[in-house]
């Protein structure tokens, strides 16, 4: 198990986000949280990721207790959090994005650098095409490649994928989830966020249903595609 997190809570004021959920990513796993706007997920991602505030429970990251360390320490235990909205540097290159991706190794040689970006275009050939622009210029859908592609640049053990389909076009939102499972194929363990339920289900190996700050559901990802109250809820069916 490389991530374990147990009976995790966290409140904005006085208003509970998440009130003591508890979920398990095994090692090559795809794991998806799915839930209406407001349930808890990306709260659920900051806490891990040191973010946000714990009001409780704990959060163990390959056998660690990382509950209490601050954002930059977890990062540097090997945990990626690629945020909605991508947050990429516009006025610098794709190239000097993917490198970016590397600060928190200090010691990191540049042919390490150069072998991490070939790894990176082999999965994201259109990147490559575009390694002089400025991120600034690509798509929306390029720039969520580049949020990604500049996490593989830390060669994580745990991608955490906030939202990574949001505001794209359909045919870029199939190529976004492709990506996703080649990232599995390469050895990565993924904790995905998804409105796109139907999509997020297909890929995983398994999902946690959020409402309103607690786990109602957990199962295999293609059991909750199927799952009645799943499509009525959040596949409009």
């Amino acid at each position: 198990m490389i991530l374990e997190v147990e009976n995790l809570s966290v409140n904005y004021g006085h208003v509970a986000a998440l009130s003591g959920i508890s979920l398990t990513v095994d090692q090559g796993e795809i794991v998806t949280l799915i839930g209406s706007n407001g349930a808890g997920k990306t709260s659920t991602l900051m806490a891990i990721s040191g973010l946000a505030e714990k009001a409780g429970g704990t959060v163990r990251f390959k056998g660690k207790d990382i509950t209490d360390l601050q954002p930059h320490a977890i990062a540097r235990l090997g945990i990626c959090h690629v945020p909605e909205g991508r947050h990429i540097f516009p006025a610098l290159s794709v190239k000097e994005n993917l490198i970016a991706g590397t600060v928190r190794e200090e010691k990191i040689s540049r042919q390490e650098i150069v072998r991490r970006m070939d790894e990176v275009f082999r999965l994201f050939p259109r990147l490559k095409e575009r390694i002089n622009q400025g991120g600034g210029s690509l798509s929306g859908g390029e720039q969520q490649m580049l949020a990604i592609a500049r996490g593989m640049m830390m060669n994580p053990d745990l991608m955490m994928l906030d939202e990574p389909s949001l505001g794209l076009a359909p045919i870029i939102v199939e190529e976004i989830f492709d990506l996703i499972l080649k990232i599995k194929k390469a050895g990565k363990t993924i904790l995905l966020i998804e409105q796109n339920a139907a999509m997020a289900l297909q890929v995983a190996d398994r999902g946690y249903v959020l409402v309103n700050g607690r786990i109602t559901q957990q199962g295999r990802g293609v059991d909750l595609l199927h799952n009645d109250e799943v499509r009525r809820a959040y596949l409009g069916e």
